[in-house]
């Protein structure tokens, strides 16, 4: 009850209706008063502009502890799967990176959950990039089996880790740049409320 007293159609309502009341004192109304109140009011509520729907809160950190989580599946994965020597290398590296960014503290809670372009990179490489490219060579090393020449798998899986070791670098660069600049805009606010 109390939700609608404040609620813009009964705003917009209780508004008309006293100007129904004003043509009541005025003496426009006549007998009819009461229904050129209600009337108003009702006319009012109908074309009062419908009430806002706040969004839903989101909360980024629960975003990257859910990544974290696929990460922990991911790395679970990959110690399942016989990976080639320099691939199992890029793969550490790789992981190292991603696992530092996604390690609970000031780095993924402050800096990784505001940023949401670096957490939907990291996702897409976490959960698609990833295991599409270690499935992916799984199932075509079998076939070159069958069919010898050409590339090998092997030098595929490790061209695309070091592609996305090189994304995962650029995610590093642009985050640690964000709290750079995240830095200096606050030390020119403190410079300027120094100065005022």
């Amino acid at each position: 009850m109390l939700g609608y007293l404040e609620s813009r159609k009964n705003l917009a309502g209780s508004a008309c209706g006293l100007v129904g009341l004003g043509l009541t004192v005025a003496g426009v109304a006549g007998a009819y008063w009461p229904l050129v109140v209600a009337g108003l009011y009702g006319a009012g509520a109908l074309i009062a502009p419908p009430e806002r729907v706040a969004p839903p809160p989101f909360d980024p950190s629960e975003e990257v502890g859910a990544l974290r989580a696929d990460f922990t599946r991911l790395g679970e994965y990959l110690g399942e799967v016989e990976l080639p020597g320099t691939a199992e290398g890029r793969w550490v590296g790789l992981s190292g990176l991603y696992g530092a960014l996604l390690e609970p503290g000031w780095v993924a809670e402050e800096v990784l959950a505001t940023e949401p372009e670096a957490v939907h990179a990291l996702s897409r490489a976490i959960r698609r990039d990833v295991p599409e490219c270690v499935d992916t060579y799984k199932r075509t090393r079998w076939w070159s089996r069958l069919t010898p020449g050409g590339e090998s798998p092997e030098l595929h899986l490790e061209r695309q880790l070091d592609l996305l070791y090189a994304e995962a670098e650029r995610v590093t660069a642009d985050l640690r740049e964000a709290e750079v600049r995240r830095q200096q805009t606050h030390t020119a606010y403190l410079e300027e409320r120094g100065r005022s």
